[in-house]
């Protein structure tokens, strides 16, 4: 084995775990510099195992591997702390996130602003959102739109929200239009696509969200061009945030 071939003390996250024959554990990671990476941690899941409380999502990691294929040997792993994991709806979100990084990151791209995204998102999820019930609900909108919008655009599928795509000219915020994920702003002229007001349109732009008509209107925008950019398989977490929503009706706009 070449020494290429090994990697040491990596920071990282879990996205997803599952187990692999008896005793050990396939865990999908995002790290900083080798981005989404497959691990085989063997013996995670022995009562005895020092790595069977790490191997969990939103929980800080110095993560050594090797191997030379697709799949690598964990070969330690260390708590690195600093961070407080999510909680109930927030926990929710995160998974969100992680189901997004799974479906949209390839293997060994390595991303670190959208890393560094990530780890700041994390955060002001567990962060304190008060106020009513609607007011948190958006505290949490706010920050979904604003990591949904960098990392489409970290990956290639970022889209153009302040010129029309028709006329090449700004948007103007008393304006309908219609957005097409392959075209962009269209004006609204019975056209298919996603419709959005121009102001909608440059708060996107801007990456304000404080209007709540923006926050409704962005979030079935950017599910507009996360489906197009996921093909037609679902999101998971999408699905059981919107029965969530459905069990309790007060949060009007959870991200479902």
């Amino acid at each position: 084995m070449s020494s290429d071939a090994r990697i040491n003390n990596e920071p990282g996250f879990v996205l997803h775990s599952y187990p692999f024959k008896e005793t050990s554990v396939v865990a999908e990671v995002l790290t900083r510099s080798h981005g989404r990476v497959a691990l085989i941690a063997r013996g995670a899941r022995r009562p005895t195992s020092a790595l069977r409380g790490l191997m969990q999502p939103f929980t800080p990691l110095l993560l050594s591997w090797f191997g030379k294929s697709e799949l690598k040997t964990l070969h330690g792993a260390e708590w690195r702390g600093g961070l407080i994991a999510p909680q109930g709806r927030a926990l929710m979100c995160g998974f969100y996130l992680n189901e997004l990084l799974l479906r949209l990151l390839a293997r060994g791209d390595a991303h670190e602003l959208l890393y560094d995204r990530y780890v700041d998102t994390l955060d002001q999820l567990a962060g304190e959102a008060g106020g009513t019930d609607f007011e948190r609900a958006s505290y949490f909108e706010r920050i979904l739109r604003r990591f949904e919008k960098n990392l489409l655009s970290e990956i290639g599928y970022g889209a153009t929200f302040d010129v029309a795509a028709d006329s090449g000219m700004p948007i103007e915020p008393g304006v309908r239009y219609v957005f097409q994920p392959e075209r962009g702003a269209l004006r609204e002229t019975g056209l298919p696509g996603c419709p959005v007001s121009g102001q909608t349109l440059i708060d996107l732009a801007a990456g304000r969200f404080e209007r709540p008509a923006t926050l409704v209107e962005a979030k079935a925008l950017m599910r507009t061009l996360i489906n197009h950019t996921l093909g037609a398989k679902p999101l998971y977490t999408r699905q059981l945030l919107r029965e969530l929503t459905e069990l309790n009706p007060p949060n009007p706009i959870y991200p479902s």
